[in-house]
């Protein structure tokens, strides 16, 4: 594998804070993992996430993505690498409620016509949802939003595909249908960095975990060995939320 994002020193401090949202973050992810962001509510992941993103800048360091240094880069140029680079899933789906299902996953589409109709019926018949193409938004279930708003995601081929809690509106059983999806677009190759506060979870499906707190990395897990370092993992968050 090689190096897709490399994050160095990075610290993030908004408008008025005294502490910083990250502190001198250092990461690097490589092309094909599975990575998982955990850690408490304002520990700093979802900024990670979007600085990865570029929807954000850091207020100190640097944050590269496929050799592009991000701070290089004009509000246009971003909006370019976001285009070209980033499919993005969120808690919530988004989804447009006066379009169907298939011309949702058509709005960021780069490819025209029949070219990206058949892309778009290529990837909800992948995600098992082709035979919603034609629904509205208010006919589907959480889950199928959500495969929906995944495809969507993925209507650009991207090279990095982040997910902020994308499990955070759904029951426990959708949630864990989501998660094995998202497991294996990454056996099919997606590289995918994900943040969520559930270990479990990430520990089931991510073979990378990184735990964070009060904006530094704490703990980076490779679960070579699930079943032993799953429970590890485990343990590090316990005692991450008894501080």
């Amino acid at each position: 594998m090689s190096e897709l994002v490399r994050l160095t020193e990075v610290t993030k401090v908004y408008q008025g804070g005294i502490t910083g949202a990250l502190n001198g973050v250092s990461l690097l992810v490589e092309k094909g993992e599975f990575t998982a962001i955990m850690g408490p509510s304002g520990s700093g992941k979802s900024t990670l996430l979007n600085l990865v993103a570029g929807l954000d800048r850091p207020t100190s360091g640097s944050v590269a993505v496929g050799g592009m240094d991000l701070g290089k880069l004009g509000e246009a140029g971003l909006a370019r690498f976001r285009r070209d680079n980033i499919g993005f899933v969120f808690q919530f789906f988004y989804l447009l409620p006066n379009l169907t299902s298939l011309e949702n996953v058509l709005i960021p589409a780069q490819l025209k016509g029949s070219e990206a109709t058949a892309r778009a019926r290529e990837l909800l018949g992948q995600l098992g949802i082709q035979d919603i193409a034609d629904r509205f938004p208010a006919r589907l279930s959480g889950g199928q939003q959500q495969r929906v708003a995944i495809a969507r995601a993925l209507i650009n081929s991207p090279t990095l595909l982040l997910a902020d809690e994308p499990t955070g509106a759904l029951d426990t059983h959708t949630g864990d249908q989501v998660m094995e999806l998202l497991g294996k677009l990454n056996r099919d190759g997606q590289t995918i960095l994900l943040v969520t506060h559930d270990a479990k979870l990430a520990t089931r499906h991510a073979a990378r975990v990184i735990s964070v707190m009060d904006g530094k990395i704490v703990d980076d897990a490779r679960l070579e060995s699930p079943e032993r370092a799953a429970s590890e993992v485990i343990r590090v968050r316990s005692e991450e939320a008894s501080r």
